[in-house]
């Protein structure tokens, strides 16, 4: 019985892994290219690389230190990579506005 629920715990972990990679993959696919080199992050090929290993390994390898070491790899790229490409991009930061609003709010042209 607590091996039964010490598999499952196990597995839960497993998937929650696999999708972290997955998510990350997709969005560093997504990104565009002369977005990594503006925000001085690694080229976008070294990411899809290292996240496709990571998707390969969560799947296919059950070592459980190569899959720690994959996820460390797309919590990087989730919590670092990812908000310096979006910065870059236009994509972050602002919630509705225009494309007039300046720092300190809505250009008005001067009235």
């Amino acid at each position: 019985m607590l091996l039964t629920g010490f598999s499952t715990l196990v597995w839960l972990l497993y998937m929650v892994m696999l999708v972290l990679a997955v998510v990350a993959l997709f969005f560093a696919a997504t990104a565009r290219e002369d977005a990594y080199r503006a925000a001085d992050k690694q080229k976008k090929s070294f990411w899809l690389i290292i996240l496709g290993i990571t998707v390969a390994v969560n799947l296919f390898v059950p070592m459980l230190f190569l899959q720690l070491a994959g996820a460390v790899a797309s919590i990087v790229f989730l919590v670092d990579v990812r908000p310096a490409l979006r910065a870059v991009s236009g994509g972050g930061g602002r919630r509705g506005g225009s494309s007039s609003d300046g720092p300190y709010g809505p250009y008005n042209g001067g009235r």
